[in-house]
């Protein structure tokens, strides 16, 4: 794990290098500076020479200015790198989710997602901030303090030994009681982005419905969860400055007690016990020392807070798309006949029941499809495999004659356009949205597009026509507007295969009919299939499929299945003579 995450530093090594060279420098005139100091006080002030004061005051100014140079320099390696790092992350973790199956999507959830690309990098930042300044300050803080405490007075400076294990103890248990919570609470943000993405979504909903008093309880209930760790985990923090405290002030007045009693004994001579200087000396260093160890408990805090966020962030990149494009992959697709060859498919490997099961269908190239059923009996999972955004489970989908498996990946599903259920737009304007089809679209073709896909009267009627603003998600226009667009893109495609997967349902019969109209004059040769909960939608398709509990019921012309499929039967009577209205 260790040596992935490092391998995403690339560009920025020079400065992660240069950050803890940086700090050797900064430490170090640091553990000068109370000598230094010791050394202005015992020659200088003391014996009242001008000379020795203005001498040492002038290292003393340099060793400050070095030290503050060094800490500056450090800072600003340490922000670049970390900064640095944290963008690389962010990049391959995004990179790499584009790469996902919708298999590998649906075994991470969106709000997972999104809490691992946010929260979760940030504590990995701000862990790799830490490591490369306090990991490296506190451990040299440490050692050069005790050392120059051992040079000045080895026997007084055994206080050390008393405090460390003291302070060290203290520190452990705070941390191993404080350490579970936090990683409770970084899992509980991932039901918080859950509730919240899925309330913005839904907000419609929740305002007909008025259930916004429910959904503020549901929120208020994960935020308190996140609210009640966090109080616990900070209130077991919080021992830990009384305990630095306690322990500074009782090594400060211990070291002050014996080191008058040298001063007193010796006379202040530095050959016999010890200088009023080497005393201020020891008890800086006493707080160096001291706090350098606070440093590194809560370096190690912040490094074991940020371990589950770092196993997060290696799980998405870990994880391989399960389709992929073979080697030597075809990237020529003949035409767009499909044919699905004792098809049988499931979501989850170990499932008891499959989503379809042995389906065998031919649909010639250029033909009109149409494919009714219930709701659950397996429509949208039948088209989803023919761009292979999921793989058959047993038997072969072959489009153009060739099983969609040895095709390029790209270039299967530029073959292919799908208007899927759920339409999505994005936020910019309406040509925006368009080249999603097509970036080099004129203005001419999507213009066809849209009188094809009557969007462009409603389009005309915007201020700005063509360079109308679209909310993000589509959300300021109509469900019927919005499925027109989306159908307007897909056209721009010129695809092989065209599926609308129920993407007319928001319009009314006459704007359905002169939409399907324009499929056959503008793309006469483009396979369609069109998922519809309409009879009349799919009546006059050259092949109407379907579909029941994930089997083919029947299929035929609307004619055929009139006559012989009681399903279709029942549907066609039900919507043409009001059966809905008599039950």
């Amino acid at each position: 794990m260790i040596k992935k995450l490092a391998s995403r530093v690339r560009q920025y090594k020079r400065q992660a290098i240069a950050t803890p060279l940086f700090m050797v420098g900064e430490v170090a005139m640091e553990a000068l500076i109370p000598m230094i100091m010791s050394r202005l006080i015992d020659l200088g002030i003391e014996d009242g020479s001008m000379e020795q004061i203005l001498l040492y005051g002038g290292i003393l100014l340099v060793t400050a200015a070095i030290s503050l140079l060094s800490g500056v320099m450090s800072g600003r390696m340490a922000a670049i790198s970390s900064a640095g790092f944290a963008r690389n992350l962010r990049h391959d973790m995004y990179y790499k989710i584009q790469d996902y199956s919708f298999s590998n999507i649906d075994k991470f959830s969106t709000s997972s997602i999104i809490t691992r690309l946010t929260t979760d990098v940030t504590n990995v930042q701000n862990s790799f901030q830490m490591i490369l300044r306090m990991a490296v300050r506190a451990p040299l803080t440490l050692l050069f303090s005790l050392i120059m405490a051992m040079t000045i007075n080895a026997r007084i400076s055994m206080v050390f030994l008393v405090a460390l294990p003291v302070l060290g103890v203290g520190i452990y248990l705070i941390m191993t009681r404080t350490h579970p919570v936090f990683q409770r609470v970084f899992k509980t943000y991932d039901k918080l982005n859950n509730v919240v993405q899925e309330n913005l979504r839904g907000v419609r909903v929740v305002k007909s419905f008025v259930r916004e008093d429910y959904e503020v309880e549901k929120f208020n209930g994960i935020s308190g969860s996140i609210y009640g760790d966090f109080v616990k985990a900070e209130r077991n923090l919080a021992f830990m400055s009384p305990l630095m405290m306690t322990c500074i002030y009782t090594c400060s007045l211990v070291i002050s007690w014996l080191g008058a009693k040298a001063i007193i004994a010796s006379g202040n001579d530095p050959a016999v016990g010890l200088t009023t200087g080497q005393l201020m000396s020891l008890i800086t260093y006493v707080i160096q020392v001291l706090s350098s160890l606070m440093m590194v408990s809560f370096t190690f805090l912040m490094i074991t807070m940020s371990r589950a966020s770092a196993q997060r962030i290696v799980e998405v990149l870990d994880e391989e798309s399960d389709i992929t494009s073979p080697e030597n992959a075809k990237t020529e697709i003949r035409d767009g006949s499909i044919d699905f060859d004792h098809v049988s498919f499931s979501y989850a490997k170990d499932s008891e029941r499959e989503t379809l099961e042995d389906i065998n269908l031919h649909i010639p190239s250029g033909a009109v499809v149409g494919i009714l059923g219930g709701t659950g009996s397996g429509k949208s999972s039948l088209v989803q495999l023919i761009p292979r955004l999921y793989d058959v489970s047993a038997g072969s989908v072959r489009v153009g004659g060739v099983d969609t498996r040895e095709y390029d990946l790209t270039a299967l599903r530029d073959s292919v356009a799908m208007v899927l259920q759920k339409n999505e737009l994005f936020s910019g304007t309406i040509k925006d949205n368009l080249r999603w089809g097509n970036e080099n679209a004129t203005d001419e073709e999507m213009a066809e597009a849209c009188r094809l896909a009557q969007a462009d009267p409603f389009i005309q009627d915007f201020p700005d026509r063509y360079f109308s603003k679209i909310e993000q998600g589509g959300t300021n226009v109509s469900g019927g507007q919005k499925q027109r667009l989306c159908i307007a893109r897909a056209l721009l495609k010129k695809p092989k295969i065209l599926i609308l997967d129920d993407s007319t349902s928001a319009v009314d019969t006459r704007t359905d009919a002169q939409i399907r109209a324009g499929f056959r004059s503008y793309i006469p040769d483009t396979t369609k299939l069109i998922i519809a909960q309409r009879v009349s939608s799919v009546q006059d398709a050259d092949l109407i499929v379907v579909l029941d509990n994930g089997r083919v019921a029947d299929a035929g012309t609307h004619a055929e299945l009139l006559d012989r499929c009681a399903i279709y039967r029942e549907v066609y009577e039900s919507q043409t003579k009001g059966g809905d209205a008599n039950e």
